[in-house]
C-alpha cells in the first residue's frame, strides 16, 4: 500500500493521465483514502488491475472501465462469429448454386434434340430435308443416316436400343454411337444376295421398342414376297376379282414340287428378290424343267404365274394421304418394263386405283408408305402383281415433292409417338403450280413421241401427262401455269390442292379458258399418239 501511495503521489504520473480521467475518483465516498493527498488518484489508477472487487471508489471506477472494455471485446467476438456463420452459409449456397440456379433460365435449352435414324443409301441426303424443322416447335431433329450394312446395334429391356454406325464420308471413316428415337427405313431389309440379310437388325430395333415408318412389324413381314402375296390373296377373296384383279400365282416350297403348269409362257420367280431380279420367262415345259434344276441349286422357294403380254405397267403409290399413279411403257421391247429404255408418265388417279392401294395399305397393321404394281395387258385387263413398302423407289418428275411428303409424314409420326401430339404440322414446302403441259425428254435408244396435253388414247390407256425418260428416276422441272383471267378463282384455291391429285382438273380448267386452241392441239396430239402407239404396241 505504501508503494502505491508513493506512486500515486508522483505528480509526473498524474500529469500524464488524460483530461477528465480522474473525475470519477473525486466523488465523495466513505473511504479514508479519499482524504489523502491530491496525488492519490494516480496511485489508484495503478491499483485498478489488482483490486477490482473492493468497495472503495477507485476500484469501482476501475470495474466500470473493464466492463466497458469487455463489452467491446464481446461485441467484436459476436460480430466475428456472425461473419463466420455468414461466410459458411455463403459457401454452402455457392456449392448448391451450380445445380439449382441454372435450371430456371436454361429450361428451354435443356430439351435435347430427337435423333432420327434414316436407313438409306448416300444418294439422298435426308438431313437437308429436316434442317430447320422442329417437333411441335420445341425439339430439334438430329438426322443420322446410314445403310443396313453400315450399322450395328445392341438392345436391352431397360436401356433400349443403342446403334453404332460406321460410315465413310469424304474418304474418312466416321464412327458414332447413339440411341435413336425414330427410324425411317428406305432400304430393303432382306435380299437373296449374300451378305444382305439384315432381318436380325429389324428384330433388334423391335426389341428396343423404337418407332418407325413403316412399322418394324410390317418391315419384317415384307422380307418374304410370297408371304405378302398371301395377304393379297385375302384381299382378292374379300373384294372379288372385279375390284381387286390379282394375278394368279402358284407357290412351290422347294424344287421337288415344281411341276409344269398347264399354261405357257409363265414367269418363274425364285426366292426373294427386287427390281426384276430372279425373274425368268419360261416358254415351254422343257425350259421349266431346266429352271427347276436352278431352283434346286439355289435351295429356296419359287413361284410361277402366267405371263401377261402387257401394253404398259401401272404403279399407284401412297405417301400418307398423298396419292400418285404412273404408267410405264417399254420402248426397248423387253418384257420387263423396268429394263432398257422406258417411257414414264403420270396418269389420273381413279377410284379403282385408290381402292387397290388403300386395301393394301391396311396390311400388317397399316402401311404409311406403299405402292401397288399392276400390268395392263393387251386384252384390256389389269393384273395386280406386287405391293411394295417404304423401301419403294421414288420415280417420276415429282421426286423432290415425294421426299418432302415423306419428311412431313415422319414429323407427324414422330410428334405423335414421342410427344403425343396429333395435330398435323404445316409443311415448309411451297406449293408449286401444276404444270399445264409436260415437256418430255427424248429417251435414249429408241424413237420418241411427245404430247403436250393429255387425252384419251384410242387403245384404252388412261388419261395422262406424258414425260418419257430413259430412267424412271430422272425428272424435269415443269413450267408454271400461264395466268388467265377466267382462272382467277381456281388460282386462289390452288394452295389447297395437292400436286398428286389428277392432272385432269388443271387441264380441264385450261380447256375451258381457251377451247379453240387446245382443241386444235389435242387433235394434233391424238394423231401423233396413234402413230406412236401403233408403232410400239405390237
Amino acid at each position: 500500500m505504501n508503494y502505491l501511495r508513493r506512486r500515486l503521489s508522483d505528480s509526473s504520473f498524474v500529469a500524464n493521465l488524460p483530461n477528465g480521467y480522474m473525475m470519477d475518483f473525486q466523488r465523495p465516498s466513505g473511504s479514508s483514502s479519499s482524504t489523502s493527498s491530491p496525488a492519490s488518484p494516480a496511485t489508484e489508477r495503478r491499483q485498478q488491475p489488482a483490486q477490482p472487487a473492493q468497495p472503495q471508489a477507485p476500484p469501482a471506477a476501475s470495474g466500470s472501465f473493464l466492463s466497458s472494455f469487455s463489452s467491446v471485446v464481446k461485441t467484436a467476438q459476436i460480430a466475428s462469429a456472425v461473419q463466420a456463420k455468414a461466410a459458411a452459409h455463403g459457401e454452402a449456397a455457392s456449392a448448391v448454386a451450380p445445380t439449382a440456379s441454372p435450371a430456371a433460365p436454361a429450361k428451354p435449352a435443356v430439351r435435347k434434340p430427337k435423333v432420327l435414324l434414316v436407313i438409306d443409301d448416300a444418294h439422298t441426303d435426308w438431313a437437308k430435308y429436316f434442317r430447320g424443322r422442329k417437333l411441335n416447335g420445341e425439339y430439334e431433329i438430329r438426322v443420322e443416316q446410314a445403310e443396313f450394312s453400315e450399322i450395328n446395334l445392341a438392345a436391352n429391356v431397360n436401356v433400349g436400343c443403342t446403334v453404332d454406325i460406321q460410315v465413310t464420308r469424304g474418304g474418312t471413316k466416321v464412327v458414332r454411337s447413339f440411341k435413336p428415337d425414330f427410324i425411317l427405313i428406305r432400304q430393303h431389309a432382306f435380299s437373296m444376295t449374300p451378305g444382305e440379310d439384315f432381318r436380325s437388325f429389324v428384330i433388334g430395333l423391335q426389341y428396343g421398342g423404337v418407332a418407325s415408318i413403316n412399322s418394324l412389324h410390317s418391315i419384317y413381314n415384307f422380307c418374304s414376297k410370297p408371304w405378302v402375296f398371301s395377304h393379297m390373296i385375302k384381299l382378292y377373296h374379300t373384294l372379288g376379282p372385279e375390284k381387286f384383279p390379282l394375278n394368279e400365282q402358284t407357290f412351290f416350297p422347294n424344287y421337288t414340287q415344281m411341276l409344269p403348269t398347264p399354261v405357257f409362257p409363265v414367269v418363274v420367280k425364285m426366292g426373294h428378290a427386287h427390281a426384276g431380279m430372279g425373274k425368268i420367262k419360261v416358254e415351254n415345259p422343257n425350259d421349266f424343267q431346266d429352271i427347276t434344276s436352278v431352283v434346286a441349286l439355289a435351295k429356296t422357294y419359287a413361284t410361277a404365274e402366267p405371263f401377261v403380254d402387257s401394253k404398259y405397267d401401272i404403279r399407284i403409290q401412297k405417301i400418307g394421304n398423298n396419292y400418285k399413279a404412273y404408267m410405264r411403257t417399254s420402248i426397248s421391247g423387253n418384257w420387263k418394263a423396268n429394263t432398257g429404255s422406258a417411257m414414264l408418265e403420270q396418269i389420273a388417279m381413279t377410284d379403282r386405283y385408290r381402292l387397290w392401294v388403300d386395301s393394301c395399305a391396311e396390311m400388317f397393321g397399316g402401311l404409311d408408305i406403299c405402292a401397288v404394281k399392276a400390268v395392263h395387258g393387251k386384252d384390256g385387263k389389269d393384273y395386280i402383281i406386287e405391293v411394295m413398302d417404304s423401301s419403294m423407289p421414288l420415280i417420276g418428275e415429282h421426286v423432290e415433292e415425294d421426299r418432302q411428303l415423306i419428311t412431313d409424314l415422319v414429323l407427324n409420326k414422330m410428334a405423335f409417338a414421342l410427344l403425343g401430339v396429333t395435330s398435323p404440322q404445316l409443311s415448309s414446302v411451297k406449293t408449286q403450280p401444276i404444270p399445264q403441259t409436260a415437256q418430255p425428254r427424248r429417251a435414249q435408244g429408241g424413237p420418241r413421241s411427245a404430247s403436250g396435253s393429255p387425252s384419251q388414247s384410242t387403245h384404252g390407256s388412261p388419261q395422262r401427262a406424258r414425260s418419257a425418260t430413259t430412267s424412271p428416276s430422272q425428272a424435269f422441272q415443269p413450267g408454271p401455269i400461264p395466268a388467265s383471267g377466267s382462272a382467277g378463282a381456281s388460282q386462289k384455291q390452288a394452295p389447297l390442292l395437292n400436286k398428286s391429285q389428277s392432272l385432269t382438273n388443271t387441264f380441264t380448267e385450261t380447256l375451258r379458258s381457251n377451247p379453240t386452241d387446245d382443241e386444235a392441239k389435242a387433235e394434233t396430239i391424238r394423231s401423233l399418239r396413234q402413230s406412236f402407239a401403233s408403232l410400239f404396241s405390237d
